[in-house]
């Protein structure tokens, strides 16, 4: 028989203290992937700060800004989740957003070393956006602060806080 799996879960030893940035070009979307993501940071028992901006390519610099003046006030975010939606036009513009943001995001997490959960939809249509940024639907904002305490968990188990 194999030997389980090692997991790391359970109950936040240390609340968590998050960074949300929301991108609120479609507002109707933005507002039912920030109720996902604040309703499961909640009930970690995590406090968090929301901070919005235009669209999804502002998303990195404003995490990379505000991350660093957390931390030089000695009060640094544990974990971020980046939040917006991208829907396909008729230019290659859908392309360098979409690409770009989650290269920035990738970087961004990688080089601090800090959890992110990315929420950043990348779809076709707005019907495919509201499907997944409803709470009731597929819940893609409680599905990122839910990735980004994940990754966090696994950073405190590592000792690496």
């Amino acid at each position: 028989m194999a030997e389980p799996k090692r997991r790391v879960g359970g109950v936040e030893q240390t609340p968590a203290r998050v960074l949300v940035v929301e991108a609120r070009f479609y507002d109707e979307i933005a507002d039912e992937l920030l109720k996902g993501a604040t309703q499961r940071l909640a009930a970690s028992g995590a406090t968090y700060d929301v901070v919005s901006v235009p669209g999804a390519l502002e998303i990195p610099p404003t995490i990379a800004i505000l991350a660093t003046a957390a931390a030089a006030r000695h009060q640094p975010y544990d974990a971020v989740v980046a939040l917006g939606c991208v829907i396909r036009g008729e230019t290659t513009h859908y392309e360098i957003v979409t690409e770009q943001s989650a290269r920035a995001l990738m970087d961004l997490s990688v080089a601090s070393r800090l959890p992110l959960g990315n929420g950043v939809l990348t779809v076709e249509n707005e019907a495919q956006a509201l499907a997944r940024a409803r709470v009731a639907e597929m819940n893609k904002g409680g599905d990122a602060a839910e990735a980004a305490l994940a990754v966090l968990r696994l950073k405190r188990a590592a000792g690496c806080v």
